[in-house]
């Protein structure tokens, strides 16, 4: 059954103090791209710091694949300030690298795995 997100959504306009005291933290993944929009097929940046053990800036699936995460925090603008300046940091860490900016992925070639 699909519940009624109306019915939520009035509920938490008469009760906002429901809300108060949410943790919140953010996860965002991007792809490593070379200048021409290709996927990077380089290694983590070592300027980032081990993939495996950065609290913040790590892979996932894929050596080109960053994954941002930001600490829990209770204030959204902290956390949206952090999440930018994980941002800065690595693009000024990428070198001729850039980060892809869309949620589909860029051009792979053929054949390549």
């Amino acid at each position: 059954m699909i519940p009624d997100v109306s019915q939520a959504l009035a509920w938490l306009e008469k009760h906002p103090q429901a809300l108060k005291g949410i943790q919140r933290g953010l996860e965002r993944e991007t792809l490593r791209v070379n200048a021409d929009g290709t996927l990077a097929t380089t290694g983590h940046p070592e300027a980032l710091g081990s993939a495996l053990t950065h609290k913040w800036i790590t892979t996932d699936f894929a050596e080109a694949l960053l994954e941002f995460i930001t600490p829990v925090d209770g204030d959204i603008q902290h956390m949206l300030t952090f999440m930018r300046d994980l941002h800065r940091y690595t693009a000024r860490k990428l070198g001729d690298e850039r980060m892809w900016p869309l949620s589909m992925p860029c051009y792979i070639a053929k054949g390549r795995t």
